[in-house]
């Protein structure tokens, strides 16, 4: 069995102030997706671009149990080293892969 990176590819599009990275299974027409929106701080009209808030993790049955979750996170975690964002994993997904992933402690806002 081949590795599921191969198989998937993630592109990332901005929505409002946040985003979403979207997983292409190769043959596949469903996707699965990762949503993120800025922390806001106090007054609410805040906001920090430095600091990104993993709100969701949504991969349909079609596609799931083939690791996309993960990759989709892989994706984000790769993107905070590039560019310089914390990432605060309210997703009880990503917050798991954090525990899990000691090394990435250092991105964790």
């Amino acid at each position: 069995m081949s590795d599921i990176s191969e198989k998937v590819t993630i592109t990332h599009h901005a929505q409002g102030q946040g985003g979403k990275y979207i997983a292409h299974v190769e043959g596949e027409e469903v996707t699965g997706y990762l949503e993120w929106e800025p922390r806001t701080g106090l007054p609410q009209e805040t906001v920090s671009s430095d600091v990104r808030v993993a709100t969701h993790t949504v991969v349909p049955r079609a596609i799931g149990g083939r690791g996309v979750a993960g990759e989709l996170v892989k994706r984000l975690i790769a993107d905070a080293r590039k560019q310089g964002f914390k990432i605060v994993p309210q997703c009880s997904y990503v917050a798991a892969k954090f525990d899990k992933n000691p090394d990435w402690a250092d991105l964790r806002a």
